[in-house]
């Protein structure tokens, strides 16, 4: 049996989850957080397979790093009205196992909730074929550790102290970056990131004859498959939305 953790402060959502997972084989609601700033510690008590979060604006990438960091055995999962592209890339980045929009039927709920416990991912298709067309540069060695640290946070001091560089030579390999990458400012550098980057992750060789350029591994790799949703055809309209894998 595993165990399911929501974190809602919706009584009337918990008790529908409840009952549905009731009915669920394999799946267990072991209990239901409302307030967000005591998630983390009733977490860590009942140690649950998936942790069910519904997303709100409380929700920081600080909070899901937290959990990350005090259930690291546990799956954890978004519960959204809608996501951004961006938002979801973070997400994933900090370890999220799945996206699902609560406005879908309860089979594809159940269906996301099992296949996660599986040890699949789910996104929807939108999100993957996002993800899959993203722009590849490459980069040499400090440009990508640069990269990386400004991903993680970290201001121009903190990042020439880490690269033991001067705080003007961080500011000439910003303006140099952003002209090559077609960014227009830090923000987005940094989106850029934690799209393609792993925080602190070592640079390979590239396989091109410039021996000087640098390739750097890409912050989140896709797996073999997906689990994603596919909308029915207009002419069905009251058809549940199957779960369609989607193999890379």
């Amino acid at each position: 049996m595993s165990n399911v953790l929501l974190c809602a402060d919706e009584p009337i959502l918990a008790e529908g989850l409840r009952r549905i997972l009731e009915n669920t084989p394999g799946l267990d609601l072991v209990g239901c957080c409302p307030r967000l700033e005591d998630l983390r510690e009733q977490a860590e008590q009942l140690q649950p397979d998936i942790l069910l979060v519904d997303l709100t604006s409380d929700v920081t990438f600080s909070v899901l790093s937290g959990l990350r960091e005090a259930v690291s055995t546990s799956r954890i999962v978004l519960w959204v009205h809608a996501i951004s592209t961006e938002l979801a890339l973070q997400s994933m980045s900090l370890g999220v196992r799945g996206i699902l929009r609560r406005t879908l039927p309860v089979e594809t709920l159940v269906r996301c909730l099992t296949r996660v416990n599986e040890g699949e991912l789910w996104f929807e298709k939108a999100l993957t074929d996002s993800i899959m067309t993203a722009r590849r540069y490459s980069l040499t060695r400090r440009e990508g550790q640069l990269v990386s640290l400004l991903s993680q946070g970290l201001k121009n001091k903190e990042i020439a102290t880490q690269l033991n560089i001067s705080e003007g030579t961080v500011k000439v390999y910003m303006s140099r970056l952003f002209q090559k990458l077609g960014v227009k400012d830090r923000f987005e550098l940094a989106l850029y990131g934690l799209k393609n980057l792993a925080p602190g992750s070592r640079v390979t060789e590239a396989s091109d004859v410039n021996s000087a350029k640098r390739q750097v591994a890409p912050l989140w790799q896709p797996p073999r498959s997906f689990f994603v949703e596919r909308m029915p055809v207009a002419s069905q309209p009251n058809m549940p939305r199957p779960a369609v894998q989607v193999m890379f």
